[in-house]
């Protein structure tokens, strides 16, 4: 069935979705532990655990700018590839396919160059301490050289997916998953190499489902190939899919800058057990976020189709089923964490001090995460009719309007626990950003809606 290429216009919505978003959110919570197993383990290091995973916390808002530059190419030029597919325009998106993939290997370039360069200079100014920089300039030396094999396995992944072969981008993430979990406890213990034998496993299994994404791209089974003829960038192709990217990628490469805001508020006022906090705070914000991601891609490429087109009915169908399956997943996790937090805190840390310091922190950091389904269902959708303009608008209400100024103006509000109210900004402007972005949505979706019956 997935070799049909009508399949995306003709089968039931409901049915279409939970095939294509199980692998999807499989794929997220999958790629998920590449970042969440190194900090387990590391978490667990004897002795040195608790300052280790502080340390490679700190590397987070690298990772998040190598990630957003990935998504970059992937969010943009995925969804206007199935838009051209929508339309019976395979020509065009095989040129968006070459053009993103010639694109994603110069931005792999440069960033790394950037990354070698500069390692400790970055890490020291997102946050790291004297007890801690050792540890980030180690993990991030060797996960520096791996650059490309990220780039390349993130950014060529979705013109997987956005053909529809959801399991087949699925498998792309879970054999360097496999790898990850394998390969982690062999270097970093066997080996004695500690959290540098933690980014190792990290770029080799990076390098494994590159070399897979490649293959199929490349291969026989594919509807779009990539082709030495569509490799050369021409402004018509390239420039509306970085246009349509710009969007996710600001929203992930503003988590780095949020990441580093909240370093230094949080070093200010409660130290290095505080970063430390926020780490594990962060990587169950990724429970939550990245399977909500997974659902939205599995729901992209549908929306996509039927919007290129002109099959009203369907896009709005398509949404309406997205945003129940986002407001359950969310729902339910947020359940979860405010009942069991300790459940997921233990996951990353046997510190007692650092445990009992974070549950309370992860109660109120996840206090209205039961509203991320709505967020991520419009933003989705945003990006998946090809509107740049009011995905890039949500993005920075959030990050940047909302987010960044709360955290140095929450503890000046709040005259007792100023390190909880630094923690306490997350709730707010993720409230205030939902109710805009519902409100944006409403009346941007409905005009979409009228110019396809136009």
């Amino acid at each position: 069935m997935e070799n049909d290429k009508k399949f995306l216009a003709t089968e039931p919505i409901g049915r279409l979705l939970l095939r294509l978003a199980l692998p999807t959110v499989a794929a997220q919570l999958i790629n998920m532990l590449y970042n969440i197993v190194d900090r387990i383990y590391i978490g667990h290091i004897p002795e040195v655990g608790a300052m280790a995973l502080t340390g490679v916390g700190v590397c987070l808002p690298i990772i998040m700018i190598v990630s957003a530059f990935a998504a970059l190419i992937s969010s943009g030029g995925a969804p206007r590839a199935s838009i051209y597919m929508g339309r019976g325009d395979y020509e065009s998106a095989q040129k968006t396919l070459g053009n993103c993939f010639t694109a994603q290997i110069m931005i792999s370039i440069v960033l790394t160059v950037v990354l070698l360069l500069g390692n400790e200079t970055f890490l020291l100014a997102f946050g790291a301490s004297q007890n801690t920089i050792g540890y980030a300039v180690s993990y991030m030396d060797i996960y520096a050289a791996g650059t490309i094999f990220v780039q390349l396995t993130l950014g060529m992944n979705a013109f997987i997916t956005a053909q529809g072969f959801a399991k087949t981008g699925m498998l792309s993430v879970l054999i360097g998953a496999v790898c990850n979990i394998i390969l982690d406890p062999i270097f970093i213990f066997a080996f004695g190499l500690g959290v540098r034998g933690a980014a190792l496993a990290t770029i080799i299994s990076q390098a494994v489902s590159c070399a897979w994404v490649l293959k199929f791209l490349t291969g026989k089974k594919t509807l779009l190939a990539i082709r030495r003829k569509d490799l050369r960038l021409k402004k018509s192709i390239i420039l509306p899919a970085l246009a349509l990217g710009t969007a996710t990628f600001i929203m992930q490469a503003s988590e780095s800058v949020i990441s580093v805001c909240f370093n230094s508020s949080l070093l200010k006022y409660g130290g290095d057990i505080a970063v430390g906090a926020m780490t594990i705070l962060s990587s169950v914000m990724q429970f939550a976020m990245l399977p909500l991601q997974g659902l939205g891609q599995g729901a992209q490429p549908i929306i996509s189709y039927n919007y290129g087109a002109g099959m009203k009915k369907r896009v709005k169908s398509a949404y309406f089923h997205l945003l129940a399956a986002t407001m359950s997943f969310s729902t339910l996790l947020w359940l979860l964490v405010q009942l069991f937090p300790s459940m997921f805190v233990s996951m990353f840390t046997s510190d007692e001090a650092l445990v009992s310091f974070t549950v309370p922190a992860l109660r109120i950091y996840m206090a209205v995460s039961l509203l991320f389904g709505i967020q991520i269902a419009c933003q989705m959708t945003f990006t998946s009719i090809g509107n740049a303009a009011s995905s890039i608008i949500v993005a920075v209400m959030r990050k940047f309007v909302l987010l960044m100024p709360l955290i140095f103006i929450m503890p000046m509000i709040f005259s007792g626990n100023k390190t909880m109210a630094v923690y306490l900004a997350e709730p707010v402007a993720d409230a205030v950003a939902v109710f805009f972005t519902a409100i944006l949505f409403s009346f941007q979706f409905r005009k979409a809606l009228r110019g396809m019956e136009n």
